[in-house]
């Protein structure tokens, strides 16, 4: 009779796969919880004390250590003397492990659990198991994951070996594996407030496969930290698959709309920065505002709100083309609005970053890792440089530039009234040429710019560029300050009765 070693944390499934196990002839060997589970349900089980002739000691810690487990696991069924090896020690083989770890991460994750706890649910046992079956995979079965319950009791029944599962199960169990340590290695050195430990292990587990990456040609695929965080989180409700330039640019539409999530904010994203930004009384108000900004690079954007989408929006937007929208929520009206255009994406929900989450940027060779870019961008920390302090509308104005610059692609020079942007410069080599195009873009779709606030991502390294906002007419303005030229940028805008602020914090992008 086959045996199989039953130990889960996780017990969805566990007694239909039990019972069809049973079904098919197999005899069972448990632990713990899993054990009673099992008997409970009316099947019959041996306690993995009976098999070892050892009993479970130190509360659990240590039950499955044991030769008699690990040799019915790895001992190679091709191999004789390893049969015989066994034999003489009255080792019984094992044919299926079951098993699914302590809940670690979960718990590491909820607050205030204190230290011991979480130590508590580190599992040595069931690792120790896996990575045992799953070396000897092509004679035992290796079950990490419910889902695979039933392709190999489909195996099993059929009689069919199929080496092919076998092996996509062992490999499953040591990618399942390496994240539980990683996730344990994280959770050490954030216990010492190492934001940067020596080693940094990411797991990574496959989302999705995509069509291509940015262009066709190049393979790629969405891999996440953990199902349903993140992107990977919001609920499609309608349209075709995303592509990897899709996610490139919901994540710079949410980057984008993130420091306004106490307004109603609409940001329409083109090549992951922003062609529109703007908060409004509503999500309709908001995206008239930001569509006004660049009305013609907003053809084929992705679109980010912070607030519900409702059934006149859904008709404004309807009216564009668009990649796909993301919102916290869609009223059944708009989801039928927007669901007549079958290529547009339509995503539902709240993509949120794990706190103390990391920023990883590929280079050749390795990673540079640092801390997510800051969301929560006050006013507390200004500094008024200029003899001219900002007016209230001006300070607004340029609180609103300070937020939206964060999002834009440096150099970046952003021009705002009225909570909306009206000129964007982005992604230029150098700053006046940003402070050229902003003033430009504005120009080029009728906004007038005079009274206008510019926000800059960078300080001003020469006047030169406050000489030309200020020939369009800019009142006010706001940078990080820093430049060995400042005393002559100030200089500048007091000549010019421009209003300037310094925030001492920079905001590149690149």
């Amino acid at each position: 009779m086959p045996t199989a070693l039953l130990s889960v944390s996780d017990k969805s499934g566990l007694f239909d796969f039990a019972r069809s196990l049973v079904a098919a002839g197999w005899d069972f060997i448990s632990t713990g919880g899993t054990a009673r589970t099992l008997r409970d349900a009316g099947l019959a089980v041996r306690d993995i004390a009976e098999v070892t002739k050892f009993p479970e000691m130190l509360d659990g810690r240590v039950k499955t250590l044991h030769p008699v487990v690990h040799g019915g696991l790895l001992a190679r069924r091709d191999l004789p003397e390893h049969m015989a090896a066994i034999a003489e020690h009255g080792i019984a083989p094992i044919d299926l492990v079951c098993v699914n770890l302590y809940p670690f991460r979960e718990t590491a994750a909820r607050a205030n659990v204190p230290p011991d706890t979480v130590i508590e649910n580190i599992d040595i046992g069931g690792p120790s198991m896996l990575r045992s079956a799953a070396k000897n995979f092509a004679a035992v079965w290796v079950v990490v994951d419910p889902a695979d319950y039933a392709p190999v009791l489909a195996a099993i029944t059929s009689g069919s070996d199929d080496g092919v599962l076998r092996r996509r199960l062992a490999e499953k169990v040591y990618a399942h594996t390496a994240a539980y340590d990683s996730a344990i290695t994280t959770w050490f050195a954030q216990q010492r407030g190492d934001r940067f430990p020596d080693t940094l292990p990411v797991a990574l587990e496959r989302g999705q496969s995509l069509r291509y990456g940015e262009n066709p040609g190049q393979e790629a695929a969405f891999y996440l930290e953990r199902a349903s965080e993140g992107l990977a989180g919001l609920v499609q409700k309608g349209g075709k698959e995303l592509s990897f330039n899709n996610f490139l640019d919901l994540e710079g539409a949410l980057l984008a709309s993130d420091p306004f999530a106490d307004q109603a904010c609409c940001a329409i994203i083109k090549h992951t920065t922003p062609c529109g930004l703007a908060v409004g009384d509503s999500a309709l108000d908001a995206y008239r505002k930001a569509l006004a900004c660049d009305p013609v690079s907003a053809f084929g954007s992705v679109i980010s709100f912070t607030v519900p989408v409702d059934q006149a929006a859904a008709e404004a937007i309807a009216s564009l083309f668009v990649e796909c929208i993301v919102a916290p929520s869609f009223s059944e009206e708009a989801v039928e609005i927007l669901g007549r255009k079958k290529n547009l994406r339509v995503l539902e929900g709240v993509a949120r970053w794990r706190p103390g989450a990391l920023d990883f940027k590929r280079v050749r060779g390795g990673f540079l890792v640092q801390d997510r870019p800051p969301t929560s961008l006050g006013d507390s920390d200004w500094k008024v440089v200029t003899r001219r302090a900002p007016t209230e509308k001006e300070h607004a104005d340029l609180l609103f530039a300070w937020r939206a610059v964060s999002s834009v692609k440096s150099n970046a020079i952003v021009l705002a009234r009225d909570g909306a942007t009206i000129g964007i410069g982005a992604g230029q080599m150098s700053r006046v040429d940003a402070a050229f195009l902003a003033v430009h873009k504005a120009r080029t779709v009728g906004h007038a710019t005079a009274a206008a606030a510019l926000g800059s991502d960078a300080f001003f390294p020469f006047r030169d560029s406050i000489d030309q906002v200020a020939e369009a007419g800019v009142t006010a303005i706001v940078q990080p300050g820093g430049s060995v030229r400042d005393p002559e940028v100030i200089a500048a805008a007091d000549e010019k009765g421009i209003a300037m602020v310094f925030t001492g914090r920079r905001l590149f992008r690149h």
